[in-house]
């Protein structure tokens, strides 16, 4: 298929100085089980270039990352790194190289410390013993340029999501790479760490680093892009020579069809209240004197950038973190909330941040995960059959149009269609509150439009739903009302007709 293209050249390829390609890709293809992922991809990075590599979830941006980065062979085709051929077999290969990837999914060690794993496979050394010291001051320069205020000491099974993601990019900084590849590497950061993270790139590129770049976020592709490249089914079909594309060309190169709009339009809210907090706090003060209400039919947002407390907050109100005071109220009543069970009794669930971690059992099937939570309602006598729990897997999947079979590993499952089997499995309950955490994290662009248009549909059907996002563009377009919150207080509740990036960004550093 021909590539579009546009006529302006990028800033650090073969326009600045006619500088040769530092990798050149040829004809590469890839296969599994006779499923083709990759079929003859051609594509050259520049010395201190950041290309960006957009496609829908299954496109073939990973299997395509992960044959430079040595972890896959291609079946044909070529490469040539800085003029020479380039055919790694083993990660530590393109590693030597200068290939390091950042994977999506975070591959830290929870039971090491901070530096441990970033020098993990590498410890520094002195007189045949480890050098602490030297590891943990080399660590700490590292987190510093990220602007990561912890200790190098600190156990990484400590650490929130976002820092977590820190720590595995200052790992891959320690390295010294030539070519970095970032899966998603915002996924999991708010505003404040992206523009850190996005200035350490900048810096990098000054000093020749090149970069492919992976992400759903096509504000940052346009922030931070020389290029792009779309990939859909397996085949390169867009390449553009400037990342000021508009939204709806790449989304309509990624899915192969026309893109309207990504977010859907919002109905006006009932004036019934659903969902009251007062003066909600936690032992921690991770979020203190926190009141808001939310109404019938209204997707209520919260914003805050990463530690303001967004999630401690959501899990405070759902039982899942202990809150030392405060009131929660459901049409007007209130609940006594000192466990997860005790929400979901109440009306109110959880659609957790981490989906991996504590939403789904991957090593479980889709019907299984399905009927978790709602074991109470499936049960017969205190019996429940196999027969019981497929019927209503399959129910459930139809609903919501989960891409997967009933006995299928959830593991299997995209990260879109794993956020689906989340919701349709608290769906089934009818709940009052519907409360989803970082809803699209990881989640590509078509995947999340299906995602938005369940969220609106969950305020039609009249439930009050509470977004929280890191996504400014994503709690904007979804949101009625937007609360701010800034070092776990509420800096204050907008209006849509008040709702901005200046104006959240205002409250959330204030």
């Amino acid at each position: 298929m021909a590539t579009a293209k546009t006529n302006s050249m990028p800033e650090g390829s073969a326009a600045r100085g006619g500088a040769p390609p530092r990798v050149s890709v040829r004809g590469i293809s890839k296969s599994f089980s006779g499923n083709v992922v990759l079929a003859g991809i051609d594509l050259d990075i520049y010395p201190g270039e950041l290309v960006a590599l957009l496609g829908e979830n299954g496109a073939g941006k990973s299997t395509f990352s992960s044959i430079l980065a040595g972890l896959l062979v291609p079946d044909s085709g070529t490469m040539q790194w800085e003029g020479e051929p380039y055919a790694p077999d083993r990660p530590g290969e393109a590693i030597d190289t200068g290939i390091v990837l950042i994977h999506q999914e975070m591959k830290l060690l929870p039971d090491l410390t901070v530096s441990e794993n970033v020098f993990v496979g590498r410890l520094p050394n002195r007189g045949g013993f480890i050098d602490r010291e030297e590891m943990n001051r080399r660590a700490q320069e590292q987190l510093h340029r990220l602007g990561l205020d912890i200790a190098p000491t600190t156990l990484v099974r400590t650490l929130r999501v976002a820092a977590q993601q820190q720590v595995e990019i200052a790992k891959a900084l320690t390295l010294n790479a030539k070519l970095l590849i970032l899966d998603e590497p915002t996924a999991a950061l708010g505003g404040e760490e992206t523009e850190r993270l996005f200035a350490q790139i900048d810096q990098l590129r000054k000093q020749g680093v090149s970069f492919i770049y992976i992400s759903h976020r096509l504000e940052e592709i346009a922030r931070i892009a020389d290029r792009v490249a779309v990939l859909r089914d397996g085949r390169l079909v867009a390449t553009h020579d400037t990342a000021q594309v508009p939204v709806n060309v790449l989304l309509e190169g990624m899915v192969g069809r026309s893109v309207d709009r990504i977010f859907p339009k919002l109905d006006k809210p009932s004036e019934k209240e659903v969902l009251r907090v007062d003066k909600l706090s936690a032992p921690d003060d991770s979020f203190k004197d926190v009141s808001f209400a939310v109404h019938a039919g209204e997707i209520f947002g919260i914003a805050g950038i990463v530690g303001a407390g967004r999630t401690e907050l959501v899990r405070g109100i759902t039982g899942a973190d202990p809150i030392s005071s405060g009131a929660v109220s459901v049409e007007g009543r209130a609940v006594q909330i000192k466990s997860p069970s005790d929400a979901i009794d109440a009306g109110l669930v959880l659609v957790p941040e981490d989906r991996k971690a504590q939403g789904v059992v991957l090593s479980h099937s889709v019907a299984t995960n399905l009927a978790l939570g709602n074991f109470d309602r499936l049960a017969n006598n205190g019996f429940i059959t196999p027969r019981q729990v497929a019927t209503f897997a399959v129910g459930a999947i139809k609903r919501l149009g989960v891409k997967g079979k009933a006995d299928q590993l959830v593991r299997y499952l995209s990260g879109g269609n794993q956020q689906k089997v989340i919701i349709a499995r608290w769906i089934s309950r009818g709940p009052k509150v519907f409360i989803l955490d970082e809803p699209t994290r990881g989640i590509d662009m078509g995947a999340r439009a299906a995602i938005y248009e369940t969220i609106t549909d969950l305020a039609k059907s009249g439930m009050a739903v509470v977004v929280v996002s890191s996504d400014l563009e994503e709690v904007m377009g979804l949101s009625h009302r937007i609360l701010v919150l800034a070092r776990g207080r509420n800096q204050g509740i907008l209006e849509r007709d008040q709702i901005s990036n200046v104006a959240i960004m205002k409250l959330a550093t204030a």
